[in-house]
């Protein structure tokens, strides 16, 4: 049985898609600028994952912020059925990459989003 920490990952959607890629899916309320649809490659936009608009707001990718966010982050996570969705989404697959717009790779939604996923994969366990 493959762990769910080989299965998921994240990447910027601006990186180039790749065929080890997996099943791409996109974890931003809105969608990145630049971006094309095609150039995207997305098998899945699930906009319900993201911070909610104020929490998204508040935050504004300002790394002085970040451990506060992450902390509402994840009790909205605690509450969000698109968890489970993505967790059964993780199940079926080899690979399964969200992809997130910020520019910090360690300061952003899909690095918390990632963390919390792998805990509640194993919560179980």
């Amino acid at each position: 049985m493959t762990e769910l920490k080989d299965v998921l990952a994240i990447k910027r959607i601006y990186d180039e898609a790749a065929d080890d890629d997996g099943y791409r899916v996109l974890v931003d309320r809105l969608w990145p600028r630049g971006v094309s649809k095609e150039r995207a490659r997305l098998d899945l936009w699930l906009k319900e994952i993201a911070p909610s608009p104020p929490l998204r707001t508040e935050f504004a990718h300002m790394q002085e912020h970040f451990a506060d966010f992450k902390k509402q982050y994840e009790a909205e996570l605690e509450q969000n059925p698109a968890v489970d969705q993505l967790l059964e989404l993780a199940a079926g697959k080899t690979r399964l990459t969200l992809l997130y717009g910020a520019r910090d790779p360690e300061v952003n939604h899909a690095r918390v989003l990632l963390e919390f996923l792998l805990g509640a994969g194993t919560a179980g366990t």
